[in-house]
């Protein structure tokens, strides 16, 4: 295990408007960072609940959303979440119940039907792969866990740090070609990320200076991640 996952991180342009938006979404409360960035914190006890940033950036969001959050619904139907601002995308068109809805910002996202089994709330975090495989047995490799394999994805289990219960790689046709409007953070193992560029990440950014003291990395199929080094997270 070369690191641990750390956070979830979502661009935005209004980061104080998306971040009340998914804060209604996730049951949570908006923390402002004061410096254009926000926080949304669960208001659930559970030790599975998951902060996630939402940063101010100046680009316009562009591309189709290759990251996302699917989320198991509290009802029957997302009906309460389009009254709080979500836009329907797609139906559900097979026995899995799944809605394609989109935030304000035309991020899209999964919303599955109740499961008397699950929590309401986020459960997996999904990402687009060219070679689901490769790229669930590079995350293991990195993050630990276990790789589940299905008929069009492969699932990384019980990676650690993780808050949701499977990180998906889902297999497309079309190769990433702009920068993922969500991301994830990770916790380094050692003081430096050596070893996770030796196992095939590509480092984009130096840390720049003490306010911005993290690596940017990109994981084989270029989604780009941050990486912190042990002792300078808290």
């Amino acid at each position: 295990m070369l690191a641990r996952f750390k956070d979830l991180c979502l661009d935005a342009n209004d980061a104080l408007a998306l971040g009340a938006f998914w804060a209604r979404m996730l049951d949570g409360d908006v923390a402002d960072a004061g410096d254009g960035d926000t926080r949304v914190d669960p208001r659930s006890a559970r030790s599975d609940a998951e902060s996630i940033w939402v940063n101010r950036v100046p680009e316009p969001r562009v591309g189709r959303t290759r990251v996302h959050l699917d989320l198991r619904l509290a009802d029957a139907d997302p009906a309460a979440l389009l009254a709080e601002g979500a836009r329907l995308v797609r139906e559900p068109d097979d026995g899995a119940g799944r809605w394609v809805l989109a935030d304000p910002d035309g991020n899209e996202f999964c919303a599955l039907a109740a499961d008397a089994n699950s929590h309401p709330g986020p459960f997996q975090l999904v990402v687009d792969a060219l070679d689901p495989a490769a790229q669930a047995m590079w995350w293991a490799g990195v993050l630990g866990g276990t790789v589940e394999y299905g008929p069009t994805e492969a699932a990384v289990l019980g990676a650690a740090g993780l808050p949701w219960e499977r990180f998906v790689f889902d297999g497309v046709s079309e190769p990433k070609t702009v920068k993922n409007r969500m991301h994830w953070d990770v916790e380094l193992a050692d003081p430096e990320p050596t070893a996770l560029i030796a196992a095939g990440a590509t480092l984009l950014r130096e840390p720049l200076d003490e306010a911005h003291w993290w690596w940017v990395l990109a994981d084989p199929e270029g989604n780009e991640f941050c990486a912190f080094a042990p002792e300078r997270t808290g």
